[in-house]
C-alpha cells in the first residue's frame, strides 16, 4: 500500500527558524481536517504540519516528522483512533494526543478508554462543518488544549487566558513564550478538624489521576466525596461507571437532591454546576445551569464555595491536574473557613494550571505527587475531632 501523508495543509511552508507548536490532525474527513487546521492556525503559536486520513497514515507520519500534539479522530476506516493510539505512543512515548469525537455515549466510553491507554485529553467535536467553524466553545477549547499541551511538551509555561483576554499574538517564526521563573509556594497549616466531606476538582489529565488516586484511597474513610471534572454531558456518566469498575468505589453521576452518603462519590454532570446544601438534617446535592465560571460548566469554584458554606472547617479539598485556574478562588473560601486544601505537584500533573494556581495562591497545606495524595487524605480523614 502506498502511504501518502499530507504536509503543510495550510499552504504555508515552515522555515527552519519557525518554532511554532507542530500539530498533526487525523480525521477521515478531508473537510473536517481542513476546518480544524484553519481553526488551529488562527493561533500564531500553532502550525499544522501533518494531516492524515486514518490511523495508519498517522503512525507513518509521526515516524517521519517531529510532532508536538496530535488531534486524533476516533472513528476512521483502515485504522481507527483507539487502535492507532498505542502505535503512536510506541513511535513517540511522550506524544501529546487529544482524542476528538462527536458527543455520543459510545464515543465517550472510547475516549475514556483512550485516556486510560495513554491519550492526554479529548475534545467533543461538533456534528457539522458549520458548527465546527461557528462553535466558539469548541474553537476556544481546541486551541487552548493544543497550545497548552504543546507548551508542556516543550517544557514551557502554560498560557492562562483571563475572561475576555485575546489569544496572544506573535509573528510566525518567533518562539513560544519561555517558561516563567519558578515562584516559591508558601504552605499554610492544615485545618485541625476531622473532615466531613472530600471535594475534588480536576480537568486535563484528571480522569487518569482520579483512577490512580481512588484505587489507593479506600471508601472506608467514611466521608462523602464530590468531584467536579471538566467534562461534557454523556462523558460524566461514563466516567462514573469507569470509576466504579476500576476502583471499588460506589460512584454515580449526581442528580439534583441526591443525599450525600459516606463512602459514595457524586460526580458533577456535564453542563451543570454541582453544589451542596443543607436540607433539614441532610446534606444534599444541587445542580444548576448558572453561567459558566472560568469558561467551565461544571466548574470547581462553585462546588468548593458551597462545601465551605455548609461544612466550614470540616472540608478537605484536592485540586488535581488541569488547565486554567478553576478551583483557586473556591479553595480560598475553604481555606478562610478553616478547611484544608491540597494540590497535585507540577511533576506528576499533565498540566500544572489548576493545581499551580491553587499552590501559588497560598491556600494549600500540601503540594504532593499524585501517589502521595491518597495516603495524605487517609491520614487527615482518620484523625480525631
Amino acid at each position: 500500500m502506498s502511504i501518502n501523508v499530507e504536509k503543510d495543509v495550510s499552504g504555508m511552508a515552515l522555515d527552519s527558524s519557525d518554532d511554532a507548536i507542530r500539530v498533526m490532525v487525523v480525521d477521515d474527513s478531508a473537510v473536517v481536517r481542513g476546518l480544524i487546521t484553519r481553526i488551529l492556525e488562527d493561533d500564531p503559536q500553532l502550525s499544522v504540519t501533518v494531516s492524515a486520513a486514518n490511523g495508519l497514515l498517522a503512525v507513518e507520519g509521526l515516524s517521519k516528522n517531529e510532532i508536538d500534539v496530535i488531534v486524533l479522530d476516533i472513528e476512521m476506516p483502515v485504522m481507527d483512533g483507539l487502535t492507532a493510539l498505542p502505535k503512536l505512543l510506541e513511535v513517540d512515548p511522550e506524544a501529546k494526543i487529544v482524542m476528538a469525537s462527536t458527543l455520543t455515549a459510545r464515543n465517550a466510553d472510547i475516549s475514556l478508554r483512550a485516556l486510560a491507554a495513554g491519550a492526554t485529553d479529548y475534545v467533543s467535536k461538533p456534528t457539522s462543518s458549520r458548527e465546527i467553524m461557528e462553535g466558539g466553545g469548541f474553537r476556544r477549547e481546541l486551541i487552548e488544549k493544543v497550545r497548552n499541551l504543546g507548551l508542556v511538551r516543550r517544557k514551557k509555561a502554560p498560557v492562562h487566558l483571563k475572561p475576555g483576554q485575546p489569544s496572544p499574538t506573535r509573528p510566525r517564526g518567533k518562539a513560544p513564550p519561555s517558561a516563567m521563573p519558578s515562584r516559591p509556594v508558601v504552605l499554610r497549616n492544615p485545618g485541625s478538624a476531622k473532615p466531613d466531606i472530600l471535594a475534588i476538582g480536576s480537568s486535563t489529565g484528571g480522569p487518569q489521576a482520579l483512577f490512580a488516586m481512588l484505587k489507593v484511597l479506600k471508601p472506608d474513610i467514611k466521608i462523602p466525596v464530590v468531584i467536579t471534572q471538566h467534562m461534557p454531558a454523556k462523558f460524566t456518566s461514563i466516567l462514573a461507571q469507569h470509576i466504579t469498575r476500576m476502583t471499588g468505589w460506589s460512584c454515580s453521576e449526581a442528580t439534583d437532591g441526591d443525599k450525600l452518603t459516606s463512602g459514595h462519590i457524586h460526580i458533577a454532570p456535564g453542563d451543570y454546576h454541582m453544589t451542596v446544601e443543607r436540607e433539614g438534617t441532610n446534606r444534599v446535592v444541587r445542580l444548576d445551569q448558572e453561567p459558566p465560571e472560568n469558561f467551565c460548566r461544571p466548574a470547581v469554584d462553585p462546588m468548593f464555595r458551597s462545601t465551605a458554606n455548609i461544612f466550614g472547617e470540616r472540608v478537605l479539598a484536592v485540586v488535581l491536574t488541569g488547565m486554567g485556574y478553576d478551583g483557586a478562588k473556591g479553595g480560598q473560601t475553604i481555606a478562610e473557613a478553616g478547611g484544608t486544601v491540597i494540590a497535585q505537584d507540577e511533576e506528576t500533573s499533565v498540566v500544572w494550571g489548576m493545581p499551580g494556581a491553587a499552590a501559588h495562591a497560598g491556600i494549600c497545606s500540601a503540594v504532593l505527587p499524585l501517589g502521595d495524595i491518597a495516603p495524605y487524605i487517609t491520614r487527615h480523614a482518620s484523625r480525631g475531632g
